[in-house]
């Protein structure tokens, strides 16, 4: 085992551990309440599928809690929640992440069976467990997407942003083609190739003892095997420009006209994505935005409109509209309004008074995060796993209250255009709309095994 690194001098301390294997470990100590979270990323997402294999990522995070070689059928969650803890594993296009918040005398636990599933799943995983949990993703996706309003927004939207054959072209949850076909071989396979300590990061946060975490993670995930097999994602980088409006109608049973949208932005882990996210924070993040003034305030045309950002390292991050209309309001009163909005944003940039407004917004949702000590092991686990860095979680905060009023402004303007954009527009087949819209699935990107 190596050395471990020092810990940063400001700031959340961290110290890093590299086992024999690979595994990289995060610590960080935290005595103010006796709980420790645990949180284990594997670089692993829907990136990294093939075509005709989606959605194996996801399916397999909900594998890993069907059993191990020492733990029976839901047996994980079991042991976790009669021990006083909580646990559950998401999956998005760039990593498959597990985690526990345990009581701290129960710290061991957690680290035993995560190195449990990690190094004995395949001799829990057979047919029976893998038909299980086909038809859970399968059900999953229906709830979540197929029978919703506006369920599909995300995959079609997606769809349209990234190109056939780009790895980001598909979302997490995968077809129902693809699910049905994937075999008891594909997914041996799928585990062997990534779920391996070279592949991972284990992070531990809390009321901890770093000599005796470091005993115990050598000695439960110190012999499990590195597997060197894995190929590196496709690539995903794509122009800064779409370079022309792609426009998809789509008529379905849903409460309300609506028109959504997603804007290439740059990718995570930038300055320029700082930026946009200021940008989109100052014209449509809550009611006191740009876009739930003009449309919801002021004209009256939407019951709802809004920015958000879906940050992604390894492909452009996309800006996300979503605006449901209001009575019999058209979906070109809502474009015209949107285009102006921001082309006047573009010509003139944020006022001194949003731009602090949206800092300290995305201050307070950062600084939420890192309240807890399983948000503060995420955070370790995704800048170690997608920047390289974990240490970057201390000027992370820093970086974006350095952004300026011209930057934001910049980015408005190269990106924020008609000709940088997909756009998913809904008509009702069933009535003209009504006052009230069904919420979108704004955050898909991540499936929940529970």
């Amino acid at each position: 085992m190596a050395n471990p690194a020092p810990a940063t001098t400001r700031g959340i301390p961290i110290t890093e551990h590299r086992l024999a294997n690979g595994l990289r470990v995060v610590l960080s100590e935290d005595h103010l309440t006796p709980v420790t979270a645990v949180c284990l990323w594997y670089d692993v997402g829907s990136r990294h599928e093939v075509k005709g294999r989606t959605g194996l990522a996801h399916l397999f995070e909900h594998l890993m809690f069907q059993g191990s070689a020492n733990v029976s059928n839901n047996g994980h969650f079991e042991l976790v929640q009669s021990a006083g803890g909580s646990l559950n594993g998401t999956t998005s296009f760039e990593r498959t992440n597990y985690f526990e918040t345990m009581p701290a005398h129960q710290l061991e636990l957690a680290l035993w069976l995560e190195a449990d599933r990690m190094g004995s799943l395949l001799a829990a995983l057979d047919d029976a467990s893998m038909e299980n949990q086909r038809d859970v993703v399968k059900n999953e996706r229906r709830q979540r997407y197929d029978n919703v309003p506006y369920g599909t927004a995300f995959e079609k939207l997606t769809g349209l942003s990234f190109p056939e054959g780009h790895p980001y072209h598909h979302t997490p949850i995968g077809s129902m083609a693809d699910l049905d076909a994937a075999t008891l071989e594909d997914a041996r396979t799928f585990f062997r190739t990534y779920y391996a300590p070279n592949n991972a990061v284990l992070s531990i946060v809390g009321d901890l003892d770093p000599e005796q975490t470091i005993a115990w993670v050598e000695k439960y995930f110190g012999t499990i095997p590195a597997h060197d097999g894995k190929q590196p994602p496709r690539d995903g980088s794509l122009p800064d420009l779409i370079g022309a409006e792609i426009r998809e109608l789509v008529e379905e049973d849903v409460p309300s006209r609506a028109l959504m949208a997603a804007y290439r932005l740059p990718h995570d882990g930038t300055r320029e994505a700082d930026a946009a996210d200021l940008a989109l924070t100052i014209l449509g993040s809550g009611e006191s935005s740009r876009l739930y003034n003009r449309l919801v305030r002021h004209d009256r045309t939407a019951v709802t409109a809004g920015f958000g950002l879906l940050r992604l390292a390894g492909a452009p991050s996309l800006g996300w509209l979503d605006s449901k209309t209001s009575g019999d309001a058209t979906i070109e009163q809502i474009q015209t309004a949107v285009d102006e909005e921001l082309a006047r944003f573009a010509a003139e940039g944020p006022t001194p008074e949003e731009l602090e407004r949206a800092q300290a917004q995305i201050e307070r949702e950062w600084l939420d995060r890192l309240t807890t000590v399983a948000g503060r092991a995420d955070e370790l686990c995704r800048y170690a796993v997608l920047f390289g860095d974990p240490a970057l979680l201390n000027s992370a905060l820093d970086k974006v209250l350095d952004i300026t009023a011209e930057e934001v402004q910049a980015i408005a303007a190269a990106r924020l255009r008609p000709d940088n954009r997909a756009v998913l527009v809904y008509e009702p087949t069933t009535s003209e709309g009504d006052d009230s819209a069904a919420a979108s699935n704004d955050d898909q990107t991540e499936e929940d095994a529970a």
